[in-house]
């Protein structure tokens, strides 16, 4: 009986995996089902990828720029050293992705999650980001210079000398419990924050032109040295 079960596992695993490797081989489309690809280091650009499934999948290396990720699903996906600059992704799910020193420059993101997302050194330079969340998403040194930031949910983020200076603040981001040790805030408009508490203002890194909610003080440390 053991005998018989093994040699139809082993039968199936050989039929399924061609079936995998046809499904991975597609070319980049709208709806396309790349879950459990690897797709290291392929250009993509421009491509039009709404509403596809590109979770738990790798990426890494990979150009994206200029793409439509609207509604695609990227939860778990490996995006190491990936370009998207200059991408759309309205309502897309990046939640718990790897994107070490990624490029978001530029991008478009509109009710998209990064929620868990491990970003640390990524760029978001010049993205336009309303109602994004980034709840307990790992940011240390994350660049959001120039960025454009309405909505923005950082709670519980380990915002570890992200830099917000040059950022434009067009509508309430949430702080609630988010870690911020040398964050850069320098001219930085947080008067609508939420969440936001002494203890943490106190170990980030602002500036006269810092703006901070009711009821909170620029500390005595600022402005800190040149990092």
């Amino acid at each position: 009986m053991l005998l018989g079960t093994a040699m139809f596992a082993a039968g199936f695993a050989a039929l399924s995996t061609p079936a995998m490797a046809a499904q991975c081989a597609g070319s980049p489309a709208a709806g396309v089902d790349w879950q459990d690809c690897n797709k290291k280091n392929v250009e993509m650009q421009s491509s039009d990828l709404q509403g596809a499934n590109l979770s738990n999948s790798d990426f890494s290396q990979t150009d994206f720029s200029g793409s439509n990720l609207s509604g695609a699903n990227l939860e778990k996906a490996a995006l190491v050293r990936t370009w998207l600059e200059g991408a759309t992704a309205v309502k897309t799910n990046f939640s718990r992705i790897e994107a070490y020193r990624s490029s978001f420059a530029k991008v478009t993101a509109e009710d998209t999650s990064f929620a868990g997302a491990e970003l640390q050194r990524a760029s978001f330079v010049e993205a336009q980001l309303k109602n994004v969340d980034f709840e307990k998403a790992e940011l240390g040194r994350v660049d959001f210079n120039k960025a454009v930031l309405a909505g923005a949910r950082f709670s519980y983020a380990n915002l570890s000398r992200a830099n917000f200076s040059g950022a434009t603040i067009d509508g309430p981001l949430a702080f609630d419990d988010a870690f911020m040790f040398l964050t850069r805030i320098e001219g930085a408009d947080l008067s609508a924050a939420t969440g936001l508490e002494q203890p943490q203002v106190d170990m980030t890194c602002g500036d006269e032109n810092t703006k901070l909610p009711a009821g909170l003080t620029a500390p005595t440390t600022w402005p800190c040295p040149s990092d």
